[in-house]
């Protein structure tokens, strides 16, 4: 029998569906400031759909993040879409 191979999913903070790891923009907040996953602490995850919905995902930011500046996040988020890594 051949084993089966587990491909992991996640949930997206702001819509809350479960979709592969992979289709998922990894991030964390690190005082106050919404940066991408540096490989350590806490993150969460933002699937691409959402991160084009602004008023959605600001509202899922502010209730990870705890605290910070709604105007920062909205420029960090934007930067973070259009980042060509």
């Amino acid at each position: 029998m051949a084993k089966k191979f587990h491909l992991p999913t996640r949930m997206c903070i702001s819509c809350k569906e479960r979709y592969p790891q992979a289709t998922f923009e990894r991030l964390q907040c690190v005082d106050g400031s919404l940066l991408l996953y540096s490989g350590s602490g806490r993150s969460f995850y933002l699937c691409k759909n959402c991160l084009f919905d602004e008023k959605k995902v600001l509202k899922a930011l502010m209730r990870e993040c705890r605290n910070g500046d709604k105007e920062k996040f909205t420029i960090r988020l934007k930067e973070i879409i259009t980042d060509d890594r």
